[in-house]
């Protein structure tokens, strides 16, 4: 992999050493589908950068991550270039002094692959309507994750339906679709009516509250959240007139499905790392409709 320094340098000065990076290397071709914009604090930059790093194996991006210092210096933007066969794609971190801060979009804009989509992510903190954020407004696709939220994430997610517009999600969302597929395909056979229902998971978990809204939005019925010991959700309880059907979950990859009339089922059910979740955001370039009405019934409940 080759590595390359900039300081006090521009856009363009950014985007030509690329090219001349790409010609040094004999590929001046690389096929790459979309431009990642990772937004973060320099504490979170080397996790953030793994987990997009390891998902553009899948997806070969441009990641550009972008970090904001807080400094009274005057404006300047420094830069590293990383490009090689250990990184799948191009990636390019940019630390931003002074009031350029205030006008990253102007940094990046320049630096989107062209005729491709772009996916902003904010590991952390992400703006209250990301669709209306500098960098949100350049994206197509746009990724929070409530879990990094300091108030375990549900107030978070509150935000997130209340500024809500086609192309934004949550990883807290991705983290439910072992979940969700596994209950859609528990209701392919015929089961009872719903009558109410439960998701149990440690205290302050996002994606807890968001199963329970997805099942009564989907399943027409209460479903409530409980505390567990954890990690993250162990179980699911949905009381129907023929008995109790729970899928529990104590190892964090094994569960067992539960379902009346029938013998319990071993089924795998991993928690599965911040780079797997995000390779599975990028698969999908369009609105989830789905998560949008999810959210959007979690504060509704919440507010009732």
């Amino acid at each position: 992999m080759t590595t390359f320094m900039l300081t006090d340098t521009t856009a363009g000065k950014i985007s030509a050493q690329f090219t001349h990076l790409r010609h040094q290397m004999g590929a001046p071709a690389i096929g790459m589908v979309l431009t990642l914009v990772v937004v973060c604090e320099e504490r979170d930059q080397y996790d953030s950068l793994r987990a997009a790093s390891e998902a553009a194996r899948e997806h070969p991006s441009r990641i550009i991550v972008v970090i904001n210092r807080e400094s009274d210096e005057t404006n300047r933007l420094d830069a590293e270039l990383r490009i090689g066969e250990s990184t799948p794609g191009e990636v390019v971190v940019l630390r931003l002094y002074g009031e350029l801060t205030e006008h990253a979009d102007s940094v990046v804009s320049p630096l989107l692959l062209p005729d491709t989509p772009v996916v902003a992510w904010w590991p952390g903190l992400a703006p209250d309507v990301m669709s209306k954020d500098p960098i949100g407004m350049l994206a197509q696709r746009r990724i929070s994750d409530a879990r990094s939220a300091h108030d375990g994430g549900l107030k978070s997610l509150m935000t997130r339906a209340k500024g809500y517009a086609p192309g934004d999600t949550d990883l807290s969302w991705a983290r439910l679709t072992p979940w969700r597929s596994l209950l859609a395909a528990a209701f392919d056979q015929p089961a009872g009516q719903l009558h109410k229902g439960s998701v149990e998971a440690s205290e302050g978990n996002p994606s807890a509250p968001l199963l329970a809204a997805w099942l009564s939005e989907r399943l027409g019925a209460p479903v409530k959240v409980g505390e567990s010991s954890g990690p993250g959700i162990t179980a699911v309880r949905l009381t129907m007139t023929d008995g109790e059907l729970t899928v529990s979950r104590s190892d964090a990859r094994l569960a067992t499905l539960t379902r009346p009339g029938q013998p319990d089922r071993i089924v795998a059910l991993a928690r599965r790392q911040t780079s797997e979740l995000l390779a599975e955001e990028l698969r999908r370039l369009d609105s989830d409709e789905i998560y949008g009405v999810a959210v959007k019934r979690l504060a509704r409940t919440h507010k009732s």
